[in-house]
């Protein structure tokens, strides 16, 4: 005699995942934009920056990638059944670390503050390492993997974010 699943046990639907999984990046790229596209000309091009500061065009690809990690990463997390131990405390995790990552953007880039986009990269940095921490927890080595560009990008944007601070105070 077999037992069927009960319907806390069964895998989500993939659609119904791959939705929430895309939409919370989508809006997060979105207001990000938002609030930054509109200081690039004015605000931030005014402002003194190293010499390793990326070009301008450089950003929208490497975000779109980031993100589209970002949401397979979280994907693979939604796939798993919703009794799952530790799934509920990484879907936490992850969309606190989404939260810091449109935060940075309207404290730097909204606030014209480099210094509260310190203050607010070094928390995304840290929610970060908890959610690739929560990843692993799960057992989802991929995912970590997944969030390691992530990780490396914005650690670069935290010496940028400081030496930007640093020539601008």
């Amino acid at each position: 005699m077999s037992i069927s699943p009960g319907r806390a046990d069964r895998q989500p639907n993939v659609w119904l995942a791959a939705l929430l999984a895309i939409l919370p990046v989508v809006a997060a790229s979105l207001i990000g934009s938002a609030v930054t596209v509109p200081q690039i000309p004015g605000w931030y091009a005014g402002l003194i920056k190293p010499p390793f500061n990326p070009p301008n065009w450089l950003f929208a690809p490497v975000w779109t990638t980031l993100f589209a990690l970002m949401a397979l990463a979280a994907f693979r997390v939604l796939r798993r059944p919703a009794d799952m131990p530790g799934r509920a405390q990484t879907l936490v995790a992850y969309h606190a670390q989404l939260g810091l990552n449109v935060l940075w953007s309207c404290a730097f880039f909204g606030l014209n503050s480099p210094a509260t986009g310190l203050v607010v990269i070094a928390l995304l940095l840290a929610a970060m390492i908890w959610t690739m921490r929560r990843f692993a927890a799960l057992g989802d080595r991929l995912s970590v993997a997944l969030f390691v560009p992530y990780l490396a990008w914005v650690s670069f944007a935290s010496l940028l974010n400081a030496s930007i601070w640093w020539l601008n105070r």
